[in-house]
């Protein structure tokens, strides 16, 4: 019983052993972290189209719940880019953004998803991510970063725009390029060239100067607050909001407020697959942050429990007031990098976030939107990888046209489309690519037992003698296909007298294989070919136990194939004995 409670609540593990030293990093790691997170949180709350607080609020219980139930010692859980993306187009289907509505269907989102992410773990149901291929999710991600940074321009330009599709916003910033305010543009340009310098040139220049390397790393992870500061203050000391700079404004000085999702059928029903998607990209996000950054440690991460932990970190922001999360990767980074060694780094992070709702807030009232939006768009452009495109075309096409299909389906009909488009894409690659399994034909290696492909290798074969290895499990997509090159390789050669599948990267034979096997067997026997089969797994051997498959195969099932060469090719005489 105690050992279940450990395996779903991971903090009374690690808990157990948990020193001093460990929660002195943590507490560096928490601080940090802290000072990054508060702009971020301000500014991907407005991504969502929701008040600033709201990416406060996701940021403090989600934290703390991830840090019970999560597995990862320097994942760190909050609002991302990505997903505050997706919240902002699903939600904006069902309600008018700055309207009460918008806000509750942003936290029933989040709640929704939090379901979707516990029933999952519960399941163990984790390996479903691995239905988005890798390349698809790199297209995916770029394009959600090209229109998260295009749709911050109207805060950079101070102009008014709306779309969630690359056409949508272009064309509404063009249509209101003659709005823009001078002011704002020369507070959002500066920030966001100011951003980008901090990011690959403060931290070089403070170490030149003689200033220790971690304390030139906390400098750095503070650019965005000096940002937030110096722009706050200008905008209020020369009364730039009055003229036209747009700002914050006030927001609540409070802790996280207990809210309740809503139970209206049909808004459940309109943001049920947004909530699915939002599951599973925040999901796959997560995990692919974690499992690097536990590979350094060579730490363990559980998907089904990273399930429960983000279920439960979603779950926790729609009772509190915020919207959907995940893993970033940024903060996960910087998290690491600070020296963070247990979840606790997280709780503390969230102690800080609360310090700040508490007493901070009133100070942000003058800080210009465009600061927040030079904060999305730098923190976003680090995410657009093009250099998947130039890699995917040379290793592979299919990989390529998925990759170029998903970046334009996302950027020409929006983040939704893309992402559904995407995993349609990952199911029919890999349906495609195992339609066609590579199959060999093989030879003995001379002096060996060993047997090799007849076009790469010098090898020893038999004319009368067909082995072929098939390097793929056999189920219904690719059945057919065994079925017509074994037929079509035996119609080309007449001395043939003997098929030999050789199996030894066949893990799964299903029904359909089973019947083209069979099928197979029969055409065989009636051209007077024998059939036999080598180095079958124990699996699949029962399986096919199971039906008439094996009493009615013309020829035999040998250990290996070594056994069915020296079997087969042996004198007539010899083989009866």
């Amino acid at each position: 019983m105690i050992e279940t409670l450990r395996k779903y609540v991971p903090v009374l593990e690690w808990g157990r052993h948990y020193t001093r030293d460990a929660l002195q990093n943590d507490m560096m790691a928490a601080v940090i972290v802290t000072i990054m997170l508060i702009p971020q949180s301000l500014a991907y709350a407005m991504l969502a189209g929701l008040p600033p607080e709201a990416g406060l609020y996701a940021s403090i219980l989600p934290i703390i719940l991830y840090a019970i139930f999560g597995t990862s010692r320097a994942l760190a859980v909050g609002p991302v880019a990505v997903v505050s993306l997706m919240t902002a187009a699903a939600v904006g289907q069902v309600a008018d953004q700055g309207t009460v509505g918008y806000a509750i269907a942003a936290l029933t989102l989040a709640v929704m998803s939090g379901a979707i992410l516990l029933a999952m773990g519960l399941l163990k149901l984790g390996f479903l991510a691995n239905f988005l291929s890798h390349p698809v999710i790199a297209g995916f991600i770029t394009a959600s970063g090209i229109l998260i940074a295009v749709s911050q321009l109207k805060h950079i330009l101070g102009v008014s725009a709306h779309g969630h599709t690359l056409p949508q916003i272009a064309g509404s910033l063009i249509a209101h390029l003659g709005d823009v305010n001078p002011i704002t543009l020369v507070i959002g340009v500066v920030s966001t060239a100011f951003l980008f310098w901090v990011r690959k040139g403060l931290k070089p220049l403070l170490i030149a100067r003689g200033m220790r390397p971690k304390l030139a790393d906390i400098a750095q992870k503070a650019g965005p607050v000096a940002a937030v500061v110096v722009t706050t203050l200008a905008v209020w000391g020369l009364g730039l909001s009055e003229r036209g700079v747009s700002i914050v404004g006030a927001v609540p000085q409070s802790l996280p407020p207990l809210t309740l999702p809503s139970v209206n059928f049909e808004l459940l029903t309109a943001l049920f697959v947004p909530a699915l998607l939002i599951s599973v990209i925040g999901f796959v996000e997560s995990i692919s942050v974690a499992q690097t950054l536990a590979a350094k440690k060579r730490q363990r991460i559980d998907p089904n429990q990273e399930l429960i932990g983000l279920g439960a970190a979603n779950l926790g922001a729609g009772f509190t007031g915020g919207y959907p999360v995940t893993g970033g990767f940024a903060r996960s980074v910087v998290n690491y990098d600070a020296g963070a060694e247990t979840p606790a780094a997280g709780a503390y992070t969230a102690v800080g976030l609360a310090i700040a709702a508490l007493a901070l807030t009133p100070l942000i009232f003058f800080l210009p939107t465009a600061t927040l939006a030079a904060t999305i768009i730098v923190a976003v452009l680090s995410l657009v990888d093009f250099s998947i495109l130039k890699t995917s075309w040379g290793y592979s096409k299919a990989d390529f046209a998925a990759v170029v299909a998903t970046i334009l389906l996302t950027l020409g009909f929006g983040v939704e489309t893309g992402v559904s488009a995407g995993v349609i894409l990952s199911i029919l690659l890999h349906l495609y690519k195992t339609s066609k399994p590579h199959v060999a034909e093989v030879g003995l290696v001379p002096g060996t037992q060993h047997f090799r492909n007849i076009h790469r290798h010098k090898v020893e074969t038999d004319p009368a003698i067909l082995t072929i290895r098939i390097d793929e499990s056999l189920y219904f997509p690719n059945a057919r296909f065994l079925e017509d090159y074994v037929l079509d390789r035996v119609g080309k050669d007449g001395p043939i007298r003997h098929v030999v599948l050789m199996c030894s990267a066949v893990n799964v034979i299903d029904f359909s294989a089973l019947e083209a096997l069979e099928a197979l067997n029969y055409r065989l026997k009636d051209m007077g070919i024998t059939l036999h089969m080598s180095e079958v797994k124990g699996p699949v051997t029962d399986r096919l136990k199971k039906s008439h498959f094996l009493d009615d195969l013309s020829g035999r099932v040998f250990l290996s194939q070594y056994d069915a060469w020296v079997a087969l090719t042996a004198p007539p005489s010899q083989t009866a004995e």
